[in-house]
């Protein structure tokens, strides 16, 4: 549990009065804990009291453990809810988890593993209902906004291995938020009371980031006028955050390797040999399977940050959290700007689902700044974010060389790699901008795209689920049944 936060409160709904006692005295000593023997009556309780976590039996007379996740999921998104079941087979785990469980035991219940997932559980709700710590500007400097079923995958994960003395990877686009994650796992470990140090990799001169890690002794280079303290001795006790790991070359990785394996460090021109507690996290953009064939990073490495790995999801891939990332950035952003209360139409909030945001939460935030100052003060309507992008799009002056840039790019990969097949590769890249670009002029009207660029409207459906550009992407892949438009053969 989080450091000075009062202790959880624990719903335990199980029929079987020796059981729940027993459940019951295994948390006392450090949650508040309550228990009632139907599901009905955990239903009706968990929606009179705030609780934390709920601990829900499978079969009971009446409704079952599973109708209590259908009930209260819905209602309560960030209430973790644990089941218990004698039932061993995977259809009930599958099921469970679909309908909104955090997690299920099988019974009989193994008192360290219960106690251990009432623990993750715990610190995953903590960190949803945590108050957002603000900056000087008033913007939140560590929330992470999303209810869907890819972010609270996130959050559970972020439970499970926050307390853990684990190093790990964050994996996941440019914009998705993998400081905030980073800082989450900070936020919720044993060493919250520690300094954060957070070192942009990618940001430091190849020739100066040993230096920036590790430190140095005065005299060890050209200007090196003092000895400096690196990050690592910074971060003390700790957490250091190495964000864009994946493009550190060669060497600095081996020396990297070398402090994680062994817990020391030297300073550049020292020979003192100097032990280092801070705890790593990494993040990359980059993708290091293809990296390390490639013999661009370290098989080694590699392997030793993958032990514990987070992947967050690309913006795209969590279309429903739009809105709600809307009006979380439109509360901060009015204040900043002086504009008072900004609001934005159902319509606008249409086209921005159907946008692709290859800049993911990042680019969602700097787009409503332009808006919020294009607005003056009135409702953010589709016009004022055509306006926007077109102030944050390349013209066409500017996209001539960034085409060309990028048709070289791909050219001089397939010289060294000797890639085949790359005219494909362009055409569809640029296939699926004309595809992002056109829905999000229709504002979401498949037979208006389908008329100007002169196709049928499943050839735009397909492709915008191809593309990954249609906003019911994960609906529509997980039915296995016909559309409509296919059973009538359109």
């Amino acid at each position: 549990m989080t450091k000075n936060n009062p202790p959880a409160r624990v719903l335990i709904i199980e029929d079987d009065e020796v059981v729940s006692g027993s459940l019951k005295r295994l948390l006392e000593q450090d949650y508040e804990v309550e228990a009632v023997s139907s599901a009905e009556g955990g239903i009706t309780r968990a929606q009179q009291i705030d609780f934390d976590v709920v601990v829900t039996d499978l079969q009971m007379p009446g409704a079952s453990g599973m109708e209590v996740i259908r009930m209260l999921h819905p209602v309560r998104p960030h209430l973790p809810i644990i089941l218990m079941t004698g039932h061993h087979t995977t259809d009930v785990a599958i099921e469970a988890i679909k309908v909104g469980a955090y997690d299920y035991l099988l019974k009989p219940i193994e008192p360290r593993e219960f106690v251990g997932l009432i623990e993750k559980a715990a610190a995953s709700r903590a960190l949803l209902m945590e108050p957002d710590a603000l900056d000087d500007s008033g913007v939140s400097v560590k929330t992470i906004v999303g209810r869907s079923a890819a972010m609270q995958k996130v959050f559970k994960e972020i439970g499970r291995i926050a307390a853990k003395p684990v190093t790990v990877l964050i994996r996941g686009e440019t914009g998705t938020g993998k400081e905030l994650v980073a800082r989450a796992l900070y936020q919720h470990s044993e060493r919250s009371q520690e300094p954060f140090v957070i070192v942009n990799c990618v940001a430091i001169p190849e020739s100066l980031l040993e230096s920036e890690l590790f430190g140095h002794e005065a005299g060890a280079f050209t200007g090196a006028q003092n000895r400096r303290v690196g990050k690592f001795e910074q971060a003390g006790k700790g957490t250091i955050f190495l964000d864009e790991i994946g493009d550190i070359n060669r060497a600095m990785q081996a020396k990297l390797l070398r402090v994680l394996q062994e817990k020391t460090i030297r300073r550049v021109g020292g020979q003192e040999v100097i032990n280092v507690e801070a705890r790593v996290i990494a993040a990359t953009h980059r993708n290091l399977e293809q990296a390390v064939a490639e013999k661009k990073f370290r098989e080694d490495l590699y392997y030793r940050l993958n032990d514990a790995v987070i992947h967050v999801p690309a913006l795209r891939e969590r279309r429903e959290d739009i809105p709600e990332l809307v009006r979380y950035f439109l509360s901060r952003l009015q204040e900043q700007v002086g504009h008072g209360q900004t609001t934005i139409t159902p319509e606008t909030l249409r086209v921005l689902q159907y946008r692709a945001w290859p800049g993911n939460v990042r680019e969602l935030r700097n787009l409503l700044h332009k808006a919020v100052l294009l607005a003056h003060g009135y409702p953010i309507d589709p016009e004022i974010v055509r306006r926007a992008v077109e102030q944050t799009s390349l013209t066409p002056q500017q996209s001539k060389p960034f085409l060309q840039a990028h048709i070289a790019e791909i050219l001089e990969g397939a010289e060294r790699d000797g890639a085949t097949n790359i005219q494909s590769a362009l055409t569809q890249w640029a296939e699926r901008e004309l595809y992002e670009q056109a829905i999000q002029l229709a504002e979401g009207d498949q037979t208006k795209v389908a008329k100007w660029l002169g196709v049928s409207r499943p050839t735009v459906r397909e492709r915008l689920l191809h593309y990954g550009l249609h906003p019911g992407q994960d609906r529509i892949r997980q039915t296995q049944e016909p559309t409509h438009e296919q059973s009538a053969g359109h």
